[in-house]
């Protein structure tokens, strides 16, 4: 071989060649297969028939450290293995440069599209059996990149040992690893395009990941698991549309219950499996939603900074296991939602930041590709690759792990280029306007997707905003989702609900305003994580007065609530009236539970939940103004009084709620039939630690006309209290 043929060998061993399938592995010289190979850690190599370990070749060592190389006397190519000695130990393995590529010229064109929806089953890394042997098969993107290489404990996370074979122009590297299986720990060496090393990689599509604060990504097989979950799978469009009754029970894996006997250590899946599952089945919620359970390095950003968007957090157990929360979810008839995070990433340096040297993921100008607020790279979604991996992620969890619906993060930063900016720190649209159009096209695709792709799931948007058509349908100049987050009306509530009794009259506007656009978008109503954090205390501290009236001020609230038009959404411990604010490293107060106040605050949302999915009059016209009309609204005493309609032949249901703490007697309210109206939930009960007064269970319509209607009832309002209402006897 001439000095120019050594070339290669001496920059195998340096770590700066980047095309090692053209010299690495067998090749063809002058008539004969050659065989080369690369082992820094070897003495003596060999080349062996993988059927008999009978002798093929002895490779010599060559000048450049770690090759050895050998001219065979055959001329076609033919199966072997390696047999290496260093010192007394030998060891015999597979040769990676021995195999052909995986990806195919279909794979190569979609990811260069940006088009490929199943872009997770080809990058990432697959266990799986490739020309008669069993290995795992690793592909990354990173086109701007001069060389990419696999490391991990199986190489001594040597970058020089298993440089990558580079797919024709989409940038994607890949390499096929014999005999790697689930378990194994990797990550991405990459050198940019001036040859420089760059901080080690995370895979962006890893499926599973090294418990923090290591960083590594892990190989895990997403064959295994068998599945449970056919009966749910194939009815939940029918109970997941927005005339059903949806119920959302939010969820912070890490803190929900905690085992102080075990060093504090939160529940594992399997444990929430049992545990969590069965609670919220029996407290009457529909779903349960977790806050972001990709992987995420820092446990304070409670996941919404994530790093590895395709793989279960570790800290509840494996990927396996995550799934079979998610069966138990559904086989006690739960949908399970998670929080997603399209809208930007965190900057530690394992993650997708400047992931081959450039600014792959993000965009290049900080006033376009960093989160003031939250120091973090936001997404070009102008780049198609982009998009296709956030779309694919969409397609990934409800796929791969059987999600039900995914409720959008932070989506008001990605609609706005001036979102938490001051003048001259963004860049107008084309157009000279604010709004994000990439972004816009994003979600939009995204949300069309997600729906043609999966039967029966659902699209949530955290919006906090008024732009338009967020629920509406893309066809019609909507985002495309399922559901909207109706901020305007828990800020307005809440805000209400904190005022003294005897002010609230001067706030009256609050409750009222938000039945203005109630029926704009497809809301739901949300008592979340973001409102018991950051110094607001927990939803019972924002109800004045002491003691009872506190309760009791809560307890009128979440009947006003589930009376109201939007599916519900409590984030846990708000069930029982946690009375401080929410710790991601504490466990939930359970304790209070032997309180009887804390008690009936749950008894009572246990009941509420019970009785909104029996009463089609709570759910079915949620979105439309025809199932609401105002019976009562008094500034002066602080008294709201509502019908809730549903399709026709539905029994009504009226809604009262006093939010004073006067008694009041006699109060005549206008309903639309006659007939006898049975309370259904009186949150002044004595089984939810109230004082116990009400109507004796009922009330038959008078033929009295009040307020616009042809009958009315004579109601005893207990003070500080929510009433329900369901007629009884058809309209005659």
């Amino acid at each position: 071989m001439n000095a120019a043929g050594h070339r290669p060998f001496q920059q195998i061993s340096e770590g700066s060649f980047d095309d090692p399938f053209s010299v690495l592995g067998l090749h063809e010289a002058g008539g004969k297969q050659s065989l080369t190979v690369y082992h820094p850690d070897a003495d003596e190599v060999e080349a062996i028939d993988p059927k008999t370990g009978a002798r093929i070749a002895v490779l010599a060592p060559h000048e450049a450290a770690g090759i050895f190389h050998a001219v065979t006397d055959r001329a076609d190519r033919f199966a072997y293995r390696l047999r290496f000695k260093r010192g007394g130990d030998t060891w015999d393995a597979d040769d990676a440069y021995r195999f052909g590529s995986v990806l195919g010229e279909l794979d190569e064109y979609l990811i260069g599209e940006g088009s490929h929806l199943r872009l997770w089953e080809k990058l990432g890394a697959h266990v799986m059996e490739h020309e008669g042997s069993r290995g795992t098969h690793f592909a990354v993107w990173a086109p701007n990149a001069r060389r990419v290489s696999l490391v991990g404990n199986f190489n001594s996370w040597d970058g020089r040992r298993n440089v990558m074979r580079r797919c024709g122009g989409t940038g994607v590297w890949e390499i096929f690893m014999p005999d790697l299986d689930d378990g194994s720990v990797y990550k991405f060496e990459l050198t940019d395009a001036g040859g420089t090393l760059l901080p080690e990689k995370a895979d962006p599509f890893g499926f599973g990941a090294e418990h923090p604060p290591k960083t590594a990504s892990v190989v895990r097989n997403l064959d295994r698991y068998t599945w449970n979950d056919d009966g749910w799978m194939s009815t939940r469009g029918e109970k997941q549309k927005i005339d059903r009754p949806i119920s959302i029970y939010e969820v912070h894996l890490g803190s929900w219950r905690r085992i102080p006997e075990d060093g504090n250590r939160p529940l594992s899946y399997l444990e929430h499996a049992r545990e969590l599952v069965a609670y919220a089945k029996d407290m009457g919620f529909t779903h349960i939603e977790l806050l972001p359970v990709s992987e995420h390095p820092f446990d304070g950003s409670w996941g919404y900074q994530p790093i590895g968007l395709f793989a279960p957090t570790i800290r509840y157990g494996t990927l396996d296991e995550f799934r079979a929360f998610v069966d138990a979810c559904h086989g006690a008839d739960l949908g399970l939602i998670i929080d997603w995070v399209p809208g930007h990433f965190p900057e530690d340096e394992h993650g997708l930041g400047r992931f081959d040297g450039t600014p792959l993921y993000e965009h290049a100008d900080p006033k376009e590709g960093w989160h003031p607020d939250w120091r973090t790279y936001i997404y070009n979604y102008g780049r198609t690759e982009v998009q296709n991996f956030l779309i694919a992620n969409a397609l990934y969890w409800m796929r791969e792990h059987h999600v039900d619906g995914l409720r959008v993060d932070a989506v008001a930063s990605m609609l706005y280029r001036d979102y938490s900016r001051n003048e001259g720190e963004w860049v107008p649209n084309a157009f000279g306007g604010r709004e994000n159009l990439e972004a816009i096209d994003f979600l939009k695709r995204a949300n069309s997707l997600v729906y043609a792709d999966m039967d029966g799931v659902m699209t949530i948007a955290e919006e906090s905003t008024a732009f338009p058509g967020v629920s509406a349908p893309v066809d019609a100049g909507g985002l495309g989702f399922g559901f909207k987050w109706n901020m305007g009306w828990m800020n307005d509530t809440l805000s209400y609900m904190r005022e003294d009794p005897v002010h609230r009259k001067y706030h009256h506007n609050k409750i009222e305003f938000g039945l203005h656009y109630a029926f704009s978008e497809n809301f739901v109503l949300p008592l979340s994580h973001d409102e018991v954090v950051h110094g607001k205390g927990s939803i019972l501290d924002r109800m004045p007065g002491e003691g009872p009236d506190k309760f009791a001020n809560l307890r009128a609230y979440y009947g006003f609530m589930w009376g109201h038009p939007g599916k519900k959404l409590l984030f846990m411990g708000s069930e029982f009236g946690q009375g401080w604010e929410w710790n991601h490293n504490e466990s939930l107060g359970w304790h209070l539970l032997e309180n009887d106040m804390h008690k009936g605050v749950q008894n009572l949302v246990r009941d509420l939940n019970r009785l909104y999915a029996q009463t089609p009059a709570l759910y079915e016209l949620d979105s439309k103004a025809e199932g609401f009309e105002w019976m009562e609204s008094n500034a002066d005493d602080s008294v709201f009084a509502w019908i809730r309609r549903g399709k026709p032949g539905t029994p009504p249901v009226l809604v009262v709620s006093n939010f004073t703490p006067v008694m009041r007697s006699g109060r005549r309210i206008g309903v639309p039939q006659r007939g006898k109206w049975v309370e259904r939930v009186n949150t002044d009960a004595a089984a939810y630690s109230g004082s116990g007064a009400g109507n004796l269970g009922g009330v038959s319509a008078d033929e009295v006309a009040w307020s616009g209607q042809p009958f009315s009832l004579c109601l005893t309002l207990p003070p500080l209290c929510t009433l329900i209402f369901e007629c009884e006897a058809p309209e005659s």
